[in-house]
């Protein structure tokens, strides 16, 4: 797929220097290898076209919100022969009627949230034969510290619910997922969220990732452990549907 519009290639490379000086010198501060912090581009809303764009500058991992959004980007990439092999994740809330279709593309869903869930992707994974990353997500609370904020499960539940994973089969845990609240310093909640990924690892020692923070608060949770960050429009630019432009991992209906 070859990139039509020659200043948005020369942007998005701008863009995607920017973003990992960002993560590396993060990384560097807090005493860190900078490899230790992968890149998450986070693709939502904007065409496929400047996916290759990204990809054809190395970037290999892409996020999307919906399935639907996801199920279309990845098959038009697939089938283009100019575009590398790409590793795609869910982000967004998944609900149990699509977890079959988010098996088959391979994604790795970082928004698992409830038992429920956990058995539809089993079901999936083990009727198509295959193994599925999950990261749990954890709610680190509202500006006020109310939960449900930002989507995810209360953090006493995360422990027994990362147990589910790890016992189901078909799944395969690989760490915690966490969005922080709107409003305020965001290093606290993201410290909360390290402390609970520890105590995760303690049963789960291979769940190592812990995927935190987004184009405005990467640096806080770099500093905090995350090992993913997921940067949407510090990369793409400002996105192109305004109506969900401030939250990429917004809240949808849960069945």
């Amino acid at each position: 797929m070859s990139v039509q519009d020659p200043r948005l290639a020369e942007r998005l490379a701008g863009n995607l220097a920017a973003v990992r000086r960002r993560i590396d010198d993060a990384a560097r501060a807090a005493g860190r290898d900078p490899a230790s912090v992968a890149l998450l581009a986070v693709s939502k809303t904007w065409p496929a076209e400047a996916v290759a764009a990204v990809a054809a500058l190395g970037q290999r991992d892409f996020a999307e919100n919906r399935v639907q959004e996801l199920s279309g980007k990845a098959a038009a990439l697939a089938a283009d022969e100019g575009v590398p092999q790409l590793r795609w994740h869910l982000v967004g809330q998944l609900q149990r009627n699509k977890a079959a279709a988010v098996v088959r593309l391979g994604a790795t869903v970082h928004s698992v949230d409830r038992e429920p869930l956990v058995a539809a992707l089993a079901r999936a994974a083990e009727a198509q034969e295959r193994v599925v990353d999950v990261l749990v997500q954890v709610d680190l609370g509202g500006p006020e510290g109310e939960l449900g904020e930002r989507g995810g499960a209360p953090p006493d539940e995360v422990p027994r619910l990362a147990d589910a994973v790890a016992a189901a089969g078909g799944l395969r845990l690989r760490g915690l997922m966490a969005v922080a609240p709107r409003g305020g310093d965001p290093a606290p909640a993201f410290e909360r969220l390290a402390a609970l990924a520890v105590r995760v690892r303690a049963d789960h020692p291979a769940a190592s990732e812990l995927s935190a923070g987004m184009s405005g608060d990467l640096e806080a949770a770099v500093t905090a452990g995350a090992t993913v960050v997921r940067v949407g429009t510090a990369l793409f630019g400002s996105r192109p549907l305004a109506s969900d432009a401030e939250d990429p991992h917004g809240t949808r209906a849960r069945s």
